[in-house]
């Protein structure tokens, strides 16, 4: 009976308990209903005042926002400095700045040069597509809608007739994701195509494709630069361009749309929450652009260390170098693989958190915002009104389905359209990583075009400049001058004309002498005294530091190296190079003239053997060093310039050979300025430059045989002199051992 009684008792007080929570409860939220149900009113008695206010607190963010985009296209950056050195440490990487909106400037001049052209016009064409496919996407939206409401109404004529309109938007829905596509890949390759162009027209211009690899440090791979970045670039704009245009376009209807259906105010407050996770993901957001940079650099260090293999295969095998080549090409691909992992690395957590914000997080925000007008109908003032429309329309549960369906449809696509929004931010970062890298191959184009060059110092150049600091004479002064070229019509004229090496050695500070036509000269010296840095002065390769240079037109000087260069082509090719078969026509030349021309280097009977003048073929496997030199003869030959740089062009042939060529040079009138070690060719000539490897040099006429007897007694009185000291130290040793016993 006791635990009865205490069972009853529990029960009673539970009992009490529950009414008074249940009471209290149903209170609060009955207080709370009326509070919501006033909020409510309230609002729809200042619906109006509030909507303008929002409105101007829209418009006056908007004008915020291009004040600052304003501000940062033209304020200067800041902390800007005038040396290459000191502004890349102050930008590192690729930045949304007032650099990148200067690059994307000079970079869109280039690939839509105006406005009435071929890109203009597809540019306009991608538009109206983009427009069309927003519109489309807005009706599909509503007859969504429409049919899901037919289905909940039963309606089955209705429904049929609404599946009957989504098939028939279907096929220009279609044709115009396709036409854009389309246009995209178009664009792209009109963009690569322009800016290709563009960079050709100044890279394979005034020998700037030699200079930019030797006399100026600033781009180590020009060629990958050309044939890579140029390429992302250009497809990371046209991209760019679609993912870009039309998410915004999308944006701003469906934005229009939703106003419409929703209110200003619940698009208003789903504005407020994207702007906060916008903001939030780009304060996450790694340095995209300056990792991409960076991706590509190493990518074109890589690429180098390849081509640098290949170029140098020879020698490297010849030394049984693989394991050191292995070592360094190893050590740069795990550079980049290091930073392509860094990068995934980062990708990960931004990419979660960038699909959990643009996905999940704006999708619940957009079905609260469908949600709310349905749930407000509950409301208590709100039921009357939906009674009467009920009444009206004869069903509200087919009205508030459609609505649901269509605005969920259109938050959902507005959504996706912020979505891209977002990732073309990072696009946009990455392409600003291509656009500094080719804007960089631009601006050292036209620097080097201008002979404008930034050149290391290193080794002696850099002791003797940094211990000549401060003198108006120094070694620094003298790189930064620019001396005179003067047409000439038949004379080679240096007068004070500095030798000087890329890295700013300083081989002869200043050369005189003069060539006149039939005074074929002869330069000796010893390696690295300046024989070869002279030649590539004459030839236009290395700037004049200083005094005058007075020679003739390039096309009257011919150089002929000790490896001849054999292009991409046919055998015709080979001897009539840089002309072509359209320029030997010109000149009235034919292929029997070739032949005899061939006939008289003891090369004629390649013709034959090789299939043809037509025959194309790997010429630089298919010849030997003899033939190609030969070859090379023969190019002379062709040309028939005033003057022709030999330099050692004749090392791998027999001395017949040699006399022939030199002979048959000398009867067509070809004034010869040559380099080279063989006695033999001394007879050719009748000027001698010799160089002491001191920076003298001595310029005087030749007299062959009076300099071999001279050469001879030379060699015979050192051989004498090396006997006598053999002689001396045989006596101080016989004496040595003479004292030991």
């Amino acid at each position: 009976m006791a635990a009865l009684k205490n069972d009853l008792l529990v029960g009673a007080v539970s009992n009490k308990i529950h009414d008074t929570l249940y009471k209290y409860v149903h209170d609060f939220k009955r207080k709370q209903l009326v509070m919501l149900t006033k909020a409510v009113v309230l609002y729809a008695k200042h619906q109006t005042k509030i909507q303008r206010s929002i409105v101007v607190v829209i418009c006056a963010v908007l004008v915020e926002r291009l004040r600052r985009l304003v501000r940062l296209m033209t304020a200067e950056r800041s902390a800007a400095s005038t040396d290459g050195a000191d502004s890349s440490k102050t930008r590192r990487g690729a930045q949304l700045d007032k650099k990148f909106f200067d690059n994307m400037k000079r970079l869109v001049a280039i690939v839509i040069p105006g406005l009435f052209t071929k890109e203009a016009a597809v540019l306009a064409t991608h538009t109206i597509l983009l427009v069309v496919r927003t519109f489309l996407s807005v009706a599909v939206a509503s007859l969504d809608g429409r049919i899901v409401s037919s289905l909940v109404r039963l309606r089955g004529r209705e429904f049929l007739l609404g599946i009957t309109k989504w098939m028939a938007m279907a096929v220009p829905a279609t044709l115009t994701n396709s036409l854009l596509t389309y246009l995209q890949s178009i664009l792209a390759i009109r963009f690569r195509q322009n800016l290709t162009e563009h960079v050709h027209e100044k890279y394979l211009k005034n020998n700037t494709y030699y200079s930019i690899g030797n006399l100026d440090d600033r781009i180590k791979n020009a060629d990958q630069l050309i044939a890579v970045d140029i390429m992302k670039f250009s497809n990371s704009l046209a991209e760019l361009y679609s993912n870009l245009a039309k998410p915004t376009l999308d944006a701003v209807v469906y934005n229009i749309q939703l106003a419409k259906s929703l209110g200003v105010e619940s698009l208003f407050g789903i504005m407020v929450i994207i702007q906060m996770s916008m903001g939030m993901l780009r304060f996450l957001a790694p340095p995209f652009g300056q990792l991409v940079a960076q991706e590509q650099r190493l990518e074109g260090e890589f690429y180098f260390t390849h081509s640098r293999l290949i170029e140098h295969a020879e020698e490297v095998a010849l030394y049984r170098g693989h394991e050191a080549e292995k070592r360094i090409i190893t050590r740069q691909y795990l550079r980049l693989i290091r930073h392509v992992n860094r990068v995934f690395r980062l990708n990960v957590f931004y990419g979660m958190l960038e699909d959990f914000v643009v996905k999940y997080f704006w999708g619940a925000a957009g079905l609260v915002a469908c949600a709310v007008p349905v749930f407000a109908e509950r409301l208590p003032r709100a039921q009357k009104a939906a009674a009467q429309a009920l009444a009206a329309n004869g069903s509200s549960l087919g009205d508030r389905t459609r609505d649901f369906i269509t605005n969920r449809r259109l938050l959902l696509s507005g959504s996706d359209a912020l979505g891209r929004m977002m990732y073309s931010y990072k696009e946009i970062v990455e392409m600003a990583g291509y656009a500094e890298r080719v804007t960089d191959l631009l601006t050292v184009l036209d620097d080097v075009n201008e002979e404008k060059f930034v050149k290391t110092k290193v080794g002696k150049a850099a002791e003797k400049i940094s211990s000549s600091a401060g003198e108006g004479n120094s070694d620094a002064d003298l790189v930064s001058q620019r001396g005179n070229i003067v047409e000439s019509k038949d004379n080679v004229e240096f007068i004070d004309v500095p030798i000087v090496s890329p890295n700013g050695d300083v081989l002869v500070r200043k050369l005189n002498f003069l060539v006149k036509p039939g005074r074929h000269l002869l330069i000796v010296g010893p390696n690295g005294c300046g024989k070869s840095s002279m030649f590539r002065i004459l030839g236009g390769l290395w700037p004049v530091y200083g005094g005058t240079l007075r020679k003739p037109s390039m096309s009257q000087i011919f150089y002929i190296p000790q490896r001849p260069y054999l292009p991409i082509g046919t055998l015709r090719d080979q001897v009539i190079y840089p002309d072509c078969a359209a320029d030997m026509q010109s000149k009235g030349v034919s292929d029997q003239e070739l032949q005899q021309i061939l006939e008289i280097v003891q090369l004629g009977h390649i013709v034959d053997r090789e299939g043809g003048w037509d025959s194309v073929k790997p010429w630089r496997d298919a010849l030997s060093g003899g033939d190609k030199q030969r070859v090379a003869m023969a190019r002379l030959f062709y040309h028939r310039p005033q003057y022709a740089i030999m330099d050692e062009c004749t090392s791998a042939v027999s001395m017949d050979i040699e006399r022939i060529m030199y002979t048959h040079a000398t009867n067509l009138g070809i004034t010869l300025l040559t380099v080279s070690h063989r006695q033999s060719l001394w007879k050719y000539h009748n000027f001698i430059l010799q160089y002491d490897g001191q920076g003298g040099y001595i310029f005087s006429k030749l007299d062959p045989e009076r300099r071999i007897e001279l050469m001879e007694e030379k060699q015979r009185i050192e051989q004498e002199l090396a006997a006598i000291k053999d002689m001396e130290a045989r006596l101080q040793d016989l004496e040595t051992q003479a004292a030991t016993y």
